[in-house]
């Protein structure tokens, strides 16, 4: 296995991108990954594309043909491949991009992630999400992820006693954050009580308690590690990337609110990188709703189960806490476009790593995404250092 870099960052503007096409916003944010790196796209030996539901959302499938195309890399032929786990897609494509790399199957490979999900209502929008869990035995029966989460939400304020103070928090904390990222779809801080106050989505998550429907796309570039200083004079190592599965339904669960693959996924990176939660400065976490972020803190192991929500409370998880979690605004503020969450992940770690991330910068050396599909059915953590 070769070690490997990260060498270039390209995002887009996450929001509704009414100005756009499906195609172009994955091109958009491959160009700025290859202009961060200083290469061409001649230079791609392969690539990975985090996507979902294209096929719902623009009805468009072949999304990796489709995407060589229009990115002008047909004409050397190169290998491009869509990558597909729910909201877990553009980990798991990361995550392919590293294993090829750390192979030496391949040299320079992008790995992106692109989902245009405005282009629908709202109603085929929660219908095409929901294939993301048990269609049979959850979709069918009237499950939807915001209904999911909440049954989730329930059962842990059931066993640990989670406030509703608390729970607002962490989309309080994440706005706060997001207001600082230019490429976050809500850049606006929110109160407690505006969260309080919000629409009930489904009991008790409310409208400020979910992540939005976005558009937008991410894109890295990796490469060997000894090829990484003829790019960029700051790569940002990959030292660990893991992968784990758990039933598909929340129903066939051990625990309702323990995400076991997140447990058993967090564990083998921390084995692979021969490091502990200690040695982590900052952490991306997929906080599609609120409660899945308090379950993420205490499933990786940063505090044990029911802590989380006095954590989040007690400041400990904001910029200058103990443990930065979500700096970018993560999913509630930055948005989640489903396909692309995970990329974008990965390029705020390493933005953070490199001294980047103006107006949200931690001081940094070690950084952890957490990429979940589902409600919790595939997830993928890495960890990156420099």
């Amino acid at each position: 296995m070769r070690e490997v870099a990260v060498v270039g960052i390209g995002l887009t503007e996450f929001g509704e991108r009414w100005d756009t096409s499906f195609r172009n916003l994955f091109v958009e944010a491959g160009a700025s990954a290859l202009e961060n790196a200083g290469m061409s796209g001649d230079q791609i030996d392969e690539m990975f594309v985090g996507n979902m539901s294209g096929g719902r959302f623009v009805l468009q499938e072949h999304i990796g043909a489709l995407i060589a195309d229009h990115a002008g890399l047909t004409k050397n032929h190169i290998p491009v491949t869509r990558v597909e786990a729910a909201c877990a897609s553009g980990g798991l494509a990361f995550r392919q991009a590293y294993m090829t790399v750390a192979s030496g199957m391949q040299d320079i490979v992008i790995a992106g992630g692109v989902e245009k999900m405005t282009d629908v209502g709202g109603s085929e929008t929660t219908d095409a999400l929901a294939g993301a869990a048990d269609r049979e035995w959850e979709g069918l029966v009237g499950a939807t992820f915001p209904g999911l989460y909440a049954m989730i939400a329930n059962d842990y304020i059931h066993k640990y006693g989670l406030t509703r103070e608390q729970l607002a928090a962490v989309s309080v904390k994440n706005h706060r954050n997001g207001a600082h990222n230019p490429m976050a779809q809500f850049r606006k801080e929110i109160s407690i009580e505006a969260v309080m106050r919000s629409t009930l989505v489904a009991d008790p998550l409310r409208l400020l308690d979910c992540s939005p429907v976005t558009d937008g796309a991410a894109a890295v570039i990796l490469c060997p590690m000894e090829m990484a200083r003829e790019f960029t004079d700051t790569p940002v190592k990959v030292l660990a990337s893991s992968q784990a599965t758990d039933t598909i339904s929340l129903h066939d669960r051990r625990d309702f609110s323990t995400l076991d693959a997140t447990v058993a996924a967090g564990r083998r990176a921390f084995q692979q990188a021969s490091l502990t939660t200690k040695d982590i400065d900052l952490v991306e976490v997929h906080d599609c709703f609120t409660i899945a972020e308090l379950c993420a803190i205490e499933d990786l192991g940063f505090c044990v189960k029911g802590e989380a929500g006095k954590l989040t409370e007690d400041g400990q998880t904001a910029i200058g806490g103990s443990i930065p979690v979500n700096t970018s605004g993560g999913l509630k503020s930055c948005g989640h476009p489903v396909g692309a969450t995970g990329i974008k992940q990965v390029c705020e770690i390493v933005a953070q790593l490199r001294g980047e991330a103006v107006g949200r910068q931690v001081d940094a050396e070690i950084g952890m995404t957490h990429n979940v599909g589902g409600t919790g059915a595939t997830v993928v953590c890495n960890i990156l250092g420099v």
